[in-house]
């Protein structure tokens, strides 16, 4: 999964991929500081799969991993070429998910590139750049649809809601806001590659002040939320300077520390579940001497491709699964031969559909 960090200049974005990647991206008081982006891999916390390390004691332990790729950032006029424009909207185009970093936090200390710190102005302003985009892509094929139709009626449809896809880019709506009313309007949408449709998070940076008297003090918290719900987009709030300084600590003054502001995990873990949320995403585990693994999959993926996913014989020559949920497997005291006398080992074929937390040993013959 890769993941886009963006933002205006100076919203604290490039400071809060440092403190969540530890990869060192030069982080400056001034614009075009993240010239090409920048990439970090983090691993996906999972207590699952530390539990059954400690059970197997595996040559190689395997978390499942996120890509964050830290997104120049953008100015107006992008879509026309102005700053890094044409650069960043590549690089955008490339991502599985956005991570919309937006400044809600008050300092004389940091320029705003606008003179003033207003999120929802922040948001419109790239949303503005990604529509602009899309208006021309979405242009593009209704021009090629409308000249299919006169030979095909069958396109009609895609016809009828590219209009209407155009004209709710025109108010300045994202496309993951508009109403999808069939299966033919959602394989458009899916297959139109429009910047604006893809899945966002809004992470509110605000200042630990913010977490310790409540983030719901916050006006422009509420704000931002309030455009989150308009858009079906998730909301984080999060505190750059306060990832900064998790970082640094292990995990027993980590715990400390959160605690101290009434916060259960860090910011990385919630913009991490808020991520696998938003992309219907979860994980199987796989568990042996060799290795303890995590893979990540789809919710409503069946045996054969989730199989796929470790090697395509997996899937090609695919004859059963055989499948255990984690807490069944925790019930038996981490005991396989245990669990298998209990009957809580299942023999699953072709469609059984693979859930969160399963322990899976596929059985394949190419």
């Amino acid at each position: 999964m890769k993941l886009g960090m963006v933002g205006l200049p100076n919203v604290g974005k490039s400071t809060l991929f440092n403190a969540i990647t530890n990869a060192g991206a030069q982080s400056a008081n001034y614009p075009f500081c993240t010239i090409e982006p920048n990439v970090g891999m983090v691993s996906v916390p999972d207590s699952r799969l530390e539990k059954l390390a400690e059970i197997y004691q595996p040559n190689k332990f395997t978390p499942a991993v996120i890509e964050f790729v830290d997104i120049a950032g953008l100015v107006k006029g992008a879509s026309k070429g102005e700053g890094l424009g044409n650069k960043f909207l590549s690089n955008i185009r490339e991502v599985d998910a956005v991570v919309h970093v937006v400044r809600c936090f008050h300092s004389t200390d940091i320029i705003h590139v606008e003179g003033s710190v207003d999120p929802i102005r922040d948001i419109e302003t790239i949303n503005l750049e990604l529509i602009l985009s899309d208006m021309e892509i979405a242009q593009r094929r209704l021009d090629k649809a409308t000249k299919a139709l006169k030979g095909d009626k069958s396109m009609q449809a895609e016809v009828d809601f590219l209009k209407r896809l155009l004209a709710h880019l025109e108010e300045g709506l994202p496309a993951r806001s508009i109403d999808v009313n069939s299966d033919t309007e959602a394989e458009v949408l899916a297959t139109t590659s429009l910047l604006s449709a893809k899945p966002v998070i809004y992470a509110c940076n605000m200042s630990e002040d913010d977490f310790k008297d409540g983030i719901d003090q916050n006006a422009s918290f509420k704000a931002v939320n309030e455009v989150a719900e308009r858009e079906n987009a998730e909301i984080l709030p999060i505190c750059a300077a306060l990832e900064s300084e998790l970082a640094g600590l292990d995990d027993e003054e980590k715990a400390m520390f959160l605690e101290d502001l009434g916060l259960e995990r860090s910011g990385l873990d919630r913009m991490i579940q808020k991520c696998y949320s938003l992309l219907g995403l979860i994980s199987y585990l796989t568990a042996g001497k060799d290795e303890v693994r995590a893979w990540t999959i789809t919710t409503g993926t069946k045996a054969p491709q989730a199989a796929g996913k470790i090697h395509t014989d997996f899937e090609r020559g695919f004859i059963r699964a055989e499948v255990i949920a984690f807490d069944d497997f925790m019930a038996c005291g981490g005991n396989m031969v245990t669990a298998k006398e209990k009957g809580l080992v299942r023999s699953e074929g072709k469609e059984y559909i693979v859930k969160d937390g399963d322990i899976v040993l596929f059985r394949f013959n190419v």
